[in-house]
């Protein structure tokens, strides 16, 4: 089993719509997993089925107990974070709540507490769940808004996709990964088979494919590099190719721009599904030039020929 993460040094580059459609061309062969938990949007072209949920905890967060709350304001003098909360009581006390929205789970209230009121519990931050598509198993996740993601949600939805797909006999998994170089994109790609960096044409494009093909060399992650609507700007998707290659990365084929993408996205669909123009071509292309780097092509993961109506 080998697993293809797809990741982009900067947001809007096209890497989920690709992810979207290596998970069609796949044809249910493999297990998908969306691991861009803090702006999941992979779930809105494949229309999951939820199959099971789980509750996702990370960190914790102070919680005081009225009835056992002395109002000394020990917590509220020490609170860096503004989460302490004074309202007035009966005959000249104080009450004192934690704004859970604003703790940051420290704990220094927690330990000055001369009466142990506080409590200290994990923090439910979110779901994740294990759904099913047309494309076959997804797993994905959702965040509690103002929650964050540490990384730990990516690595059980990345250990539950491979668990899955050893279970199904699929030989791979796709993981949509997370923009940026953060904790998110270090939990998506550590480990991978391959990943695919997914950039465009622009001053910020390049900038950020070379923080993640650093990421990816540090990590020990083989890279190939896609140029996404490089037609907009041909100039610079030469030098980012020509980046790629001296940092040792694979160029796959360059997509186009395509309005295409646009009205698959309208109509809820894959590119590949909805469409047979330039760009469709171009990322049909890409998925077996990433077939056999990975060494799949004869695993049955085969383009489908998905056609839109009419």
């Amino acid at each position: 089993m080998k697993e293809l993460v797809i990741i982009s040094g900067k947001g809007g580059t096209g890497k989920t719509s690709l992810a979207a459609s290596f998970a069609a061309l796949a044809g249910g062969a493999a297990v998908v997993a969306d691991c861009d938990v803090d702006a999941a949007d992979l779930h809105i072209v494949l229309a999951p089925r939820v199959r099971s949920r789980e509750e996702f905890s990370s960190g914790r967060v102070a919680r005081i107990r009225e009835a056992d709350c002395i109002g000394c304001g020990a917590c509220l003098a020490r609170c860096r974070f503004d989460a302490v909360e004074r309202t007035d009581g009966p005959e000249g006390t104080h009450i004192f709540a934690i704004d859970e929205s604003a703790c940051q789970g420290c704990g220094v209230c927690v330990r000055f507490c001369p009466v142990k009121a506080i409590d200290f519990p994990e923090r439910v931050s979110g779901e994740w769940f294990v759904s099913e598509t047309r494309f076959g198993t997804l797993v994905h996740a959702r965040l509690s808004p103002g929650r964050e993601n540490s990384g730990k949600l990516v690595t059980a939805i990345r250990a539950t996709a491979r668990r899955l797909a050893e279970v199904s006999g699929a030989r791979l998994v796709i993981s949509d990964g997370s923009p940026g170089i953060g904790c998110p994109v270090i939990a998506s790609l550590t480990g991978a088979e391959l990943a695919l960096i997914v950039t465009e044409p622009t001053v910020s494009g390049l900038h950020d494919f070379r923080r993640a093909a650093e990421l990816a060399a540090r990590l020990m992650v083989p890279a190939a590099v896609c140029v996404n609507k490089w037609d907009i700007n041909p100039s610079k998707a030469d030098e980012i190719e020509r980046a790629a290659g001296l940092a040792g990365l694979r160029v796959v084929r360059r997509v186009p721009y395509d309005a295409g993408v646009t009205r698959a996205q309208v109509e809820g669909r894959t590119l590949v599904e909805s469409s047979d123009g330039p760009a469709s071509r171009a990322v049909r292309a890409v998925w077996h030039e990433l077939l056999g780097l990975l060494g799949l092509e004869r695993a049955g993961l085969v383009a489908q020929e998905a056609r839109c109506d009419g």
